[in-house]
């Protein structure tokens, strides 16, 4: 790709090449409200690009550097990506704002020595009072603090994500994973992604567009984080259907929700939370739109302005590394990106301790009848329903338009039926495979029989 030359500038640092102070670089980035970028192998005072020889050995320099020389723990902050400009070769190191500040050098200690700050162009020294005001306003309740409430765990599932990325988590991965404390002990980032936990996320389905008529309440959880949250990417495929527009020339097809931004929303909203108070995220169904509830609001000291921005601040970086890890999570600030490529900030709403984004339908498209009826189901209803069958059926036809699942109060309503008539009708189109049942009596709900 053609690269155009940015002037440095807050958020990015041209390097030429791996130098003796890189790390101040980096901890001024960590420390600074927007984190920032930092591309190695180019020369902003010649306006060259000479790349970087021997990628694999200087991305593990870049790491280990971070990692030894850096405190606090940086794991989860961030994320190396190698560019091709113009047929050279780069690494761009992507740091994002840090929630444990300040960040300082191991060797320099909590000093004005030690830590720096992004001012303009340029990194400078702390002051005493800058390390003081920052160090107040950390957040005291990382995941890396917090500890387990059971010391008994096992990380089976999270071996096998692992080697499903070619990954081999050693003896020494608990420790390099951040998961057990000084003292050796589990901490809750290993509970959350433990084969075993008390954690749970609810999705709830309701049939209108309030919660009066709840039609589902499935819970995903009690194992690895990851399993959980695979499980429920899996649930969204299947709520999330297909609405279709017929218009005088073509036959449009759009999915209730955009695949990519409802997946980006639901994984930043379970890395993201705040399990402190133990309140997982909440994804909820309605028949006009979908919303996604995290517990603790925006990170301290992320803006709504920076948010939009798609800048990065992980509240929980043990989880932002390990999701990366197995591909759930591509680079750091991305998952924010792509849901604004799509919608815009209306969507989200800020509560001082919840953040919730509505996904509304796609307006304009719905599922036709032709749609919703197989050739098989068509062939029932002709064949085997006589007319006053055939006529509760047809008036429960609009709300499938729309609506996957039906209540017997719904088919009361929508029916005009007395109560034992809706209930006779429905048992016999269930009978006859027209509708399928699920639940016991009292909540028990009806959908279009699928063959």
């Amino acid at each position: 790709m053609a690269f155009e030359f940015l002037e440095e500038r807050n958020r990015i640092e041209y390097k030429s090449q791996l130098q003796d102070n890189f790390e101040e670089t980096v901890i001024a980035f960590l420390n600074y409200s927007e984190g920032g970028e930092i591309y190695v192998g180019i020369d902003d005072k010649t306006k060259t690009i000479p790349g970087v020889e021997n990628l694999d050995i200087v991305q593990r320099q870049i790491t280990d550097r971070i990692k030894n020389n850096i405190q606090p723990h940086t794991l989860g902050l961030f994320d190396i990506v190698i560019e091709n400009i113009d047929g050279t070769e780069v690494i761009k190191l992507i740091v994002s704002s840090g929630i444990e500040k300040p960040y300082y050098l191991r060797k320099k200690g909590m000093s004005p020595e030690g830590c720096f700050i992004r001012i303009g162009s340029s990194k400078q020294h702390m002051t005493k009072e800058q390390i003081e005001a920052m160090y107040a306003k950390r957040i005291p309740h990382s995941l890396s603090s917090m500890r387990s409430p059971k010391q008994k765990l096992t990380f089976k599932q999270l071996e096998i994500y692992y080697s499903e990325q070619k990954l081999k988590l050693n003896d020494e991965f608990l420790a390099s994973l951040d998961l057990i404390d000084e003292d050796g002990r589990f901490n809750y980032a290993a509970y959350l992604l433990a084969d075993e936990n008390n954690v749970s996320i609810k999705v709830a389905k309701y049939a209108g567009t309030t919660k009066v008529d709840l039609i589902e309440n499935e819970e995903y959880g009690y194992r690895c984080l990851i399993t959980a949250t695979n499980r429920i990417l899996e649930k969204m495929k299947i709520e999330n259907r297909t609405f279709t527009k017929i218009t005088p020339t073509k036959r449009l097809e759009r999915q209730m929700v955009d695949e990519l931004a409802l997946k980006e929303a639901i994984i930043n909203a379970i890395v993201h939370t705040d399990y402190s108070r133990e309140v997982p995220p909440v994804v909820e169904i309605y028949s006009d739109r979908l919303t996604i509830t995290s517990y603790g609001g925006l990170p301290p000291g992320l803006s709504r302005e920076n948010f939009f921005r798609c800048r990065s601040m992980p509240r929980n970086r043990e989880l932002m590394r390990v999701f990366h890890d197995v591909d759930l999570v591509e680079q750091l600030g991305s998952g924010m990106s792509r849901i604004m490529e799509i919608y815009d900030q209306s969507i989200f709403t800020f509560e001082d301790n919840f953040l919730i984004v509505t996904f509304p339908y796609t307006e304009g498209f719905s599922t036709t009848l032709t749609n919703i009826l197989t050739d098989k189901v068509a062939d029932k209803v002709a064949d085997k329903l006589t007319s006053g069958e055939r006529k509760f059926f047809e008036s429960l036809l609009p709300y499938f338009k729309n609506h996957e699942w039906l209540s017997n109060s719904q088919a009361r309503e929508l029916s005009g039926s007395e109560e034992s008539s809706a209930k006779r009708y429905l048992r016999i189109l269930t009978n006859k495979n027209i509708l399928e049942a699920q639940g016991e009596k009292k909540t028990r709900r009806y959908r279009l029989f699928k063959d």
